[in-house]
């Protein structure tokens, strides 16, 4: 790869992990298909995906936890319950057509982001909940199915985190895409990433432009969604997750 394609790169990275950082997902929406399109089988690039996505992860640690606390004995509860369904999902997915999966998937992201839009004051203020036994039980069911999806395919897995993490246990979109972007970001995307480099290849020569591109990113989307409050981050939420939603189905029909 020359350096106009490393440029190339490491602006496709920039651009989709600051606004992944913003709304607490969906950086495959750019940069999956960039690396398809320059070349890369779809188990390469998902592998290299992820490794790279781990580094967003860092980009927007590196502001959160300059002015946000976490509970992190409920972080490790996201952790426990989401990276089994990641190491999972990652085990099963060079081995299957994920066409159908896609479709569905894409389907369900548009509802998310639909449902979002529709009601205005979701999230924007936090009020804890269903951290009763029963209420974990059910949230950490649902973690696990979602890291399922997070390990097996490439978009938008990390908003479902974020919204459900703001609807069923009640934070606001702020805190809960800190949270998306900490817990998701680095530790189920670095297991994703190591089971799928295991199991597959990782295109080690294409990771500078793309590492730079989601440190920076995610460093810049994670200040402007500290700074600029919930209402951004729950409209970017809301965007990203219907581009997300229609990208996916477009995936899945052609």
């Amino acid at each position: 790869m020359d350096i106009f394609e490393q440029l190339i790169l490491f602006i496709i990275s920039l651009v989709a992990n600051l606004f992944s950082a913003l709304a607490g997902g969906g950086a495959g929406l750019l940069q999956l298909p960039a690396l398809l399109f320059l070349g890369l089988p779809f188990g390469t690039a998902l592998a290299t995906h992820k490794v790279a996505s781990v580094f967003l992860g860092l980009g927007a640690t590196a502001r959160h936890l300059k002015s946000s606390s976490f509970d992190w004995k409920f972080s490790a509860f996201i952790l426990a319950t989401g990276l089994p369904g990641v190491v999972l999902g990652a085990s099963i997915i060079l081995q299957v057509d994920d066409k159908i999966s896609q479709g569905l998937l894409g389907l369900l992201t548009l509802a998310l982001g639909l449902y979002s839009w529709f009601k205005p004051e979701l999230g924007q203020l936090e009020s804890s909940q269903h951290r009763d036994l029963p209420g974990l039980v059910i949230g950490g069911f649902m973690l696990f199915f979602i890291g399922a999806l997070n390990g097996s395919l490439t978009s938008g897995t990390g908003l479902f985190v974020t919204l459900w993490l703001v609807c069923w246990f009640g934070l606001d979109y702020k805190t809960a895409v800190g949270y998306t972007l900490i817990l998701v970001g680095i530790f189920w995307n670095g297991s994703g990433a190591i089971t799928l480099g295991v199991l597959g290849t990782i295109q080690w020569d294409w990771l500078p432009a793309l590492i730079l591109g989601s440190l920076i990113g995610g460093y810049l989307g994670a200040h402007f969604a500290i700074v600029k409050g919930n209402r951004l981050v729950k409209r970017s939420f809301e965007v990203i997750t219907i581009l997300v939603g229609v990208s996916l189905i477009a995936k899945a029909w052609i």
